[in-house]
């Protein structure tokens, strides 16, 4: 492992970093309308301008009349990373549909199940820029080829399919192109070195036999939503990294905290099997090192990703940053599970534009908290933040948390006895310019008030509804707009659901006046620099198209007018497919969108038709006359 320097995360010098960062800050200084994002909130102008589209089962991707998606980057495509001297150039590998490609392939092409990304401009650009984006897990029957054993090649290519890419892309003529080879270009795997930074770095608890120090840890998995800074990095979120770790070690049972984040013996992977640092009975420490936000910086593909444990560990769904004029800033962030919290992590300084260095250990030094809601009705209610910071709201040596750092290493735990709300699966959330409200996903939670499941209850103000099928989006308001408040107020955007169905608790609900399209399981959420709120749904395969959810088509994006309310379906999925990861770039003409995971639970050969393995893939989307997304 490489020796970190004197630089953001080592391995290149500080004149590299700061040109990185210059251009990045030259490329937020290019944001149209940041203002009139704000001047658009003081308006009542409808700012949808597309004719929505109705639901779909076909195995495709529909988009609105007058726009054209162009599929970019999919599965096993070649990154575009070039060959270091006194290495021979290398082709680009192909993506074989046999699954016979290699490990050693696996690692220069794009990973399985793309999700949450960012597009970096490069010299302010918004033809020209870095696109970094997670690769969440792997379907191992299509990764790998047909009766091929399950050995140290094939849990190697696994590993290589996990992580994220980023890529370099380039608007040529009206269309999008990966350029190839780029020097910008990478992957992060699971196998990849990293640095520990925050208050876990080095404690006790994140030592191994590999990792004495328990400061470095090899990769990241299960990569969900994201985040991006405003010194130009990306932040990648490890979501359900336990499926990651089992063990055949019939004595083994997990402690009450491993078992309060799902760790088992029976893994989804078969790691454990070939690299002990898997087995969570050999290496027990492992685990912590998993479930953090990860910080990358896409402008130098030689960088070391650093782990940063002051935000807390859980099934991390993502990291919105919320900044305010005086660089004070914050990040808002979802536990993607059932009766699970929404979290915010508050920096302790401040971030100077003028000196990006002064983002370097920004994200190391702040206080969490776990939202707590009350109220009643379409009008919302009040919020309070929880700190927590041991010694406060019960986080105490006598209820399991001899320090702060056993505080972040189980913040579901203390959030849990802070008094913090069951939420119905936060997941993404988002942060609206000017004004700074902060929109929240829950996707869904059928155990909602259902007799006999663990950690169950009824409902309450922010979750309304019984064995909650269809989820629903709220809006959070800090008080004076101030990310450091300690408390909120808080409404409903709108309540999933299908207008048809008799059953009135399963019906769509928006507030008095809004209008939209049906739609069910919110999960990704976007704000567009014009303030648009894009919203992307993903109910699991198995229920598409039946039940209560027969009349709402494929998964789907829609388009939301924070002022009207009025929802419009703007996109449809292939078959079996979520729409995940969601960014424009600055000019407001191109959309990036993942298709992830299509054909799962149903018959599908999207993109490359008949015959072929559906492949997750990253789509360009832009109007046909080149004008603004969603105008």
């Amino acid at each position: 492992m490489k020796k970190c320097g004197n630089s953001l995360f080592g391995n290149h010098d500080e004149t590299t970093m700061n040109i990185s960062r210059r251009t990045w800050l030259k490329g937020l200084s290019s944001l149209p309308a940041l203002g009139a994002a704000a001047s658009h909130a003081q308006t009542k102008t409808a700012v949808l301008g597309f004719t929505p589209i109705g639901p779909s089962d076909a195995d495709a991707v529909r988009v609105p009349e007058g726009y054209a998606a162009q599929l970019l980057y999919g599965w096993g495509d070649a990154t575009g990373i070039a060959p270091k001297p006194p290495e021979n150039p290398r082709p680009a590998p192909l993506f074989k549909q046999d699954g016979s490609g290699s490990a050693a392939d696996a690692a220069l092409q794009a990973g399985m199940h793309h999700d949450g990304m960012h597009f970096f401009p490069i010299d302010g650009s918004s033809t020209h820029g870095l696109l970094a984006m997670n690769h969440e897990y792997t379907d191992e029957g299509l990764l790998h080829r047909a009766g091929a054993p399950y050995d140290r090649e094939a849990v190697t290519k696994s590993q290589n399919s996990h992580g994220l890419s980023v890529i370099e892309v380039k608007l040529v003529g009206k269309e999008w192109q990966v350029v190839r080879p780029s020097r910008y270009a990478r992957r992060v795997t699971a196998a990849t070195p990293m640095r520990v930074a925050g208050p876990l770095a080095g404690h006790a608890v994140m030592k191994t036999s590999e990792d004495p120090s328990g400061a470095r840890v090899l990769g990241t998995v299960n990569n969900c939503a994201n985040g991006y800074t405003p010194w130009g990095t990306y932040l990648t979120c490890e979501e359900n990294w336990y499926a990651n770790f089992g063990t055949d070690d019939a004595a083994f049972k997990p402690t009450a905290m491993q078992a309060r984040y799902s760790v088992k013996a029976r893994a989804s992977y078969a790691w454990h099997r070939v690299e002990a640092r898997f087995d969570v009975a050999r290496e027990p420490n492992e685990v912590h090192r998993f479930g953090w936000v990860v910080e990358v910086d896409p402008y130098d593909a030689n960088s070391t990703p650093v782990k940063r444990t002051a935000l807390g560990r859980f099934i991390h769904e993502g990291a919105a940053l919320s900044l305010m004029p005086d660089g004070a800033l914050a990040y808002y962030m979802g536990d993607d599970a059932v009766f699970e919290y929404v979290y915010k992590f508050v920096a302790r300084d401040k971030f100077d534009k003028a000196n990006p260095a002064s983002g370097r250990n920004l994200l190391d030094h702040g206080t969490l908290y776990a939202a707590k809601f009350s109220g009643d009705g379409w009008a919302g209610g009040a919020g309070e933040w929880l700190e927590l910071t041991h010694g406060k709201h019960g986080l105490t040596a006598a209820n399991g948390f001899p320090s702060q750092a056993e505080v972040l290493l189980y913040a579901r735990h203390a959030a849990e006895i802070a008094g913090a709300t069951k939420m119905d699966r936060p997941e993404w959330c988002a942060v609206q310019p000017g004004t700074r409200d902060v929109c929240v996903a829950l996707t869904n939670n059928s155990a909602r008030g259902r007799d006999g499941f663990p950690r169950g209850e009824g409902p309450n103000a922010a979750n309304p509804r019984n064995e909650n099928l269809f989820g629903h989006v709220i809006r959070l308001r800090e008080r004076n707009a101030d990310v450091s408040a300690t408390t909120f107020a808080w409404e409903f955007v709108a309540l999933g659901g299908d207008p048809n169905l008799p059953n009135e608790a399963r019906r769509s609900r928006f507030r008095p006046g809004q209008k939209g399209d049906a739609f069910g399981s919110p999960d990704g959420l976007h704000f567009d620099a014009r303030g648009i709120l894009w919203v992307q749904t993903d109910l699991s395969p198995r229920g598409l198209n039946q039940g209560e959810y027969a009349g709402l088509g494929n998964n789907q994006m829609l388009a939301v007018d924070p002022i009207s309310g009025e929802f419009k379906r703007f996109l449809t999925a292939p078959r079996g497919a979520e729409v995940t990861g969601c960014n424009i770039t600055p000019d407001g003409t191109t959309l990036f969108v993942n298709i992830q995971h299509p054909g799962e639970g149903q018959a599908s050969n999207w993109p490359d038709g008949p015959g072929m393995k559906p492949r997750s893939a990253t789509l360009a989307i832009r109007r046909v006359d080149g004008g603004l997304i969603g105008a």
